[in-house]
């Protein structure tokens, strides 16, 4: 992890910043172990990789942002090192070009960037120094050496907040690169609407909206192509000392909005005034999960994947309840807008994980996901499968259900059954599985249908919503979608013992090889390897398939054993075991799967290889081995390492495994205690006790996060 000892440059910068902002923060409990950074640097190690990075690659891994955030809030501020790259700042870059306002972690956003400037010349940019940066929830701070500024940034849910203290008292400017984001530009603008107030938007799509105040006098706005890809804004600043201080207010609504925003949040508050808060934020929603014992690196890493599991989805919607509908109309909710979540990457674990916490955030995005469902005719997907099923299943069985369930229900049973939400799915009625075309020479970006992915999702999505109609008492559609949930079985060859692609009349793809990944041909960013084990919601008859527990055991040991061929490279399917990928989603249930033939052990050495080793490698202890995707890596860990998981996301039930930790207390929202404790010095599972009761099997329910209890896990 990156080295806590303060250096004498930041002591000097605390000092400077203890002076600027007339308060010191209060002492953190929880906070403290959260790292950042974790996920900004690359991976290059082709051991862990599973194939050497072809020159000017950069792995997928990762793909975080260091910058200031509330949980789920509009505003993402962060340093801005390359344009396009996954989240804007990659670690190993040594100038910044600017501070954003928005982010995800998908080579999209970037919104609004801000650079303070100082006697600039031709191009804008300054060299920087990880020895003069440092960053906490809620809080980045950095030395811009060729500018000699300093740099602190906050923010609340819709604001951010920049202090600068520049070492020149005259020639301040602060740039306003408004053609530039992560997204493509299409028009920008900018005006000076008082004497020290700007405002303006972004087109990219839609509009983002600013309303921002300085501390001191504009004395000119200088504007080059306005509105032009190539343009950019330079705001002069009064001659002055003291830190320049530029608050702003975001909207995708307008600019009224944005300002009104940025009073209510932000106000007369001060810098100091602010971060304490966003501190607080963060240390209650932290504290929801409290570990004893493990490593130090344990317990950073743990509290670091917490808090990254609740940077998305974000909020979209303004203090005074407008926000822009699915068709781009302004409309007025009773409720927190939300962004779609990253279903096909966060419904796994991180939105069951959400729900636990945020119960509230969780509710509002399904009463989102409503409203897109509303104006659209389909409840929103994302990239590959119909996961909101489960997402919105997963919470309505675990209590969340003040929401239209109903309507909603309907919805959903619309994705199911009309072709437009989920594709190919007319074939996938009528067939009971997706078709593939059998392609001579097919390579990694072969493009297709997928259909093997796609058939397997479809049958979970299936499931998923058979059990709101089963709790609606719709017995009709419940049995025809747990009929259609049997799907998967359709794609398994008993031939090879892999699910395999098929062409439309029936046959298998002929052209097959296992290990070979491909982005959309008969798998989605998989081999056949990673896919075949992929039946969440049925896994006695997956095992069935194999021919039992034996012929299961030996397919999954091979999984974990076959070596990976680092001659087959496919960016983002990369971090193998064997053949397993923990750098990607599809197979991250997995190590998981021993337990359903008795073998928890087997599971336990899995995911034990996988806390220890992939997460925070490299000498600076802050590289992932793929992509946080929204906080999936993080929540896989989370889960993982404090002793349950999510294994079908959508029942309300958890898998127990041996926590890293002596204790796990969750404090849930019902104001409940959930206490797991560890006992016994081994790794190996021999027992489970629920409220001093021998467990029988290795699930626990949802009741105990409602109703709090005692996870007594007896190892060996």
């Amino acid at each position: 992890m990156r080295n806590s000892t303060a250096s004498p440059f930041m002591l000097g910068l605390a000092m400077l910043f203890a002076a600027s902002s007339g308060k010191s923060q209060s002492p953190t409990s929880y906070t403290k172990y959260v790292n950042t950074f974790v996920g900004t640097a690359p991976l290059t190690d082709p051991k862990i990789l599973g194939y050497q990075l072809p020159e000017g690659w950069r792995s997928w891994a990762g793909l975080t942002f260091p910058g200031s955030s509330l949980p789920n809030a509009m505003v993402q501020l962060s340093p801005m090192t390359e344009y396009g790259s996954g989240a804007g700042y990659e670690y190993e870059d040594t100038v910044i070009l600017g501070f954003t306002h928005t982010n995800k972690g998908h080579w999209n956003l970037c919104n609004i960037p801000v650079l303070p400037l100082s006697n600039p010349g031709a191009k804008f940019g300054s060299r920087f120094s990880h020895k003069k940066e440092s960053a906490s929830p809620g809080f980045y701070q950095v030395y811009l050496d060729d500018y000699n500024v300093n740099v602190n940034l906050t923010s609340t849910l819709r604001c951010g907040y920049h202090q600068y203290t520049y070492k020149n008292n005259t020639d301040r400017q602060i740039l306003f690169d408004l053609a530039k984001a992560n997204n493509r530009i299409s028009d920008w603008h900018i005006e000076q609407v008082g004497p020290s107030a700007l405002q303006g938007y972004q087109r990219a799509g839609g509009n983002v909206y600013f309303y921002a105040v300085l501390n001191t006098g504009i004395e000119k706005l200088e504007k080059t192509q306005e509105g032009q890809r190539s343009g950019y804004a330079v705001v002069h600043l009064a001659d002055g000392k003291g830190p320049v201080e530029l608050k702003i207010g975001l909207s995708f609504v307008s600019t009224e909005n944005a300002k009104q925003n940025l009073e209510q949040e932000i106000g007369n508050k001060s810098f100091a005034d602010i971060r304490s808060e966003a501190n607080r934020t963060w240390e209650t929603l932290l504290s929801s999960v409290q570990v004893k014992g493990g490593t130090e690196k344990q317990r950073r890493m743990f509290y670091s994947c917490l808090y990254r599991s609740f940077l998305w989805p974000a909020l979209r919607s303004d203090v005074n309840g407008e926000f822009r509908d699915a068709k781009g109309n302004v409309v007025k909710g009773d409720f927190n807008y939300y962004t779609e979540p990253s279903l096909w990457d966060t419904y796994r674990n991180k939105d069951v994980l959400l729900g636990l916490i945020s119960p509230q955030v969780t509710l509002d995005v399904i009463k989102s996901m409503k409203e897109v469902g509303d104006k659209t005719g389909f409840i929103p997907t994302f990239f590959h499968g119909d996961h909101g099923a489960s997402s919105i299943a997963g919470a309505y069985l675990r209590g969340i259900d003040d929401f239209d369930v109903k309507g909603t229900y309907q919805i959903l049973l619309r994705n199911a059954n009309v072709e437009g939400a989920r594709p190919h799915l007319n074939e996938y009625i009528a067939k009971g599985y997706i078709s593939d075309p059998d392609i001579a020479d097919p390579h990694v970006e072969t493009k297709a249908a997928a259909g093997v992915s796609k058939t397997l999702e479809y049958a979970y999505d299936d499931y998923s919503l058979a059990q709101i109609a089963k709790k609606l008492g719709d017995t009709a559609n419940y049995r025809i979608l747990m009929a259609r949930s049997k799907n998967y079985r359709n794609m398994f060859d008993p031939g090879t013992r892999f699910m395999r692609g098929r062409l439309a009349d029936g046959s298998w793809i002929k052209n097959f090889n296992p290990q070979y990944p491909y982005y959309e041909y008969m798998y989605r960013e998989a081999n056949a390897w990673q896919v075949s084990f992929f039946a969440p919601h049925d896994m006695k008859g997956l095992i069935e398939l194999y021919g039992g527990e034996r012929g299961f055991e030996s397919k999954l040991d091979s999984l974990f054993t076959v070596p990976w061929n680092p001659h087959y490279i496919a960016r983002n399917v990369e971090t193998m075991i064997g053949q397993y990928c923990h750098g990607n989603q599809p197979d991250h249930e997995a190590p998981f799967a021993y337990y359903f033939i008795g073998k928890p052990e087997k599971s336990q050495k899995m995911i034990d290889t996988i806390l220890n080793s992939l997460y925070g490698i490299g000498e600076d202890g802050i590289a992932l081995c793929g992509m946080d995707d929204a906080g999936e890596m993080s929540a896989w860990y989370v889960f993982s390492a404090s002793g349950l998981y999510t294994y079908s996301a959508t029942d309300p039930e958890y898998l127990v495994t041996v926590p890293l930790f002596d204790e796990v207390k969750w404090r849930t929202s019902t104001g409940k205690l959930l206490t797991l404790t560890k006992k016994g010095k081994g790794r190996a599972l021999t027992s489970i006790k629920v409220n001093g009761k021998e467990q029988k099997g290795y699930f626990v329910p949802h009741d105990l996060f409602r109703d709090g209890g005692k996870i007594e896990i007896v190892t060996k």
